[in-house]
């Protein structure tokens, strides 16, 4: 039995990767490169420090830990200049009234990201009180694929992993729910998001009583 719901946030209920792309090619290009966005897709799901030793790699550029640490500070800064204006008006099509209606329902929610900003970001869209749990960079070891990020999010909201359906974006997103041992529900394409049980453009596509009922047949 389906009874809560665990969400990736940058692309399932608000696309800020735009804002991302932006803050990692000033980042490549302070290295002396550039970056693409076939290589911000490659990023999406992936903690900050992961995502800049791939940027490092990818631009060939040689960084001591002292500068990698300053780099990990910047990228987050000048991300944070560009997201200051998100609010619920950004959110996906459908998104937010997706969130509402499964908080109506009484199924448990809780978020399950990568970012460390997601809490800000939730709170200038409006939507924290939607949620029992949040758990994102700040309270991992192990970024995607691994799973510790919704085993968290389910322990968090009293549940068993196959109580709990993830909504992802993003292959490791994907790969870590099923790794987890829980139902996935992509948004995207199936031949981007390969594992997943079902596939939608947005959350506004669906709504809560029917991928409950579905999953629960």
């Amino acid at each position: 039995m389906i009874r809560g719901f665990l969400f990736d946030l940058d692309g399932v209920i608000v696309d800020t990767a735009v804002f991302h792309f932006q803050a990692w090619r000033r980042c490549a290009q302070k290295l002396g490169g550039d970056f693409t966005e076939a290589q911000n897709e490659e990023l999406k799901g992936v903690s900050r420090a992961d995502s800049l030793k791939k940027v490092v790699e990818w631009t060939k550029a040689s960084v001591n830990t002292e500068e990698f640490e300053a780099l990990l500070v910047e990228k987050n800064e000048w991300y944070l200049e560009l997201v200051q204006e998100v609010s619920e008006a950004d959110g996906l099509p459908g998104a937010v009234t997706f969130l509402e209606q499964a908080h109506a329902q009484g199924i448990k929610i809780a978020l399950g990201s990568a970012s460390k900003n997601a809490p800000m970001i939730l709170n200038k869209m409006g939507l924290t009180h939607l949620f029992d749990a949040i758990i994102d960079g700040n309270n991992v070891i192990n970024g995607k694929p691994h799973p510790e990020v919704f085993l968290k999010g389910a322990a968090a909201i009293g549940l068993d992993p196959e109580e709990c359906l993830v909504f992802e974006d993003s292959i490791a997103g994907v790969q870590a729910a099923k790794t987890g041992g829980m139902s996935c529900v992509g948004i995207g394409t199936p031949e981007t998001l390969e594992g997943a049980d079902l596939h939608f453009t947005a959350l506004g596509e669906t709504t809560p009583k029917e991928l409950v009922a579905c999953f629960n047949m």
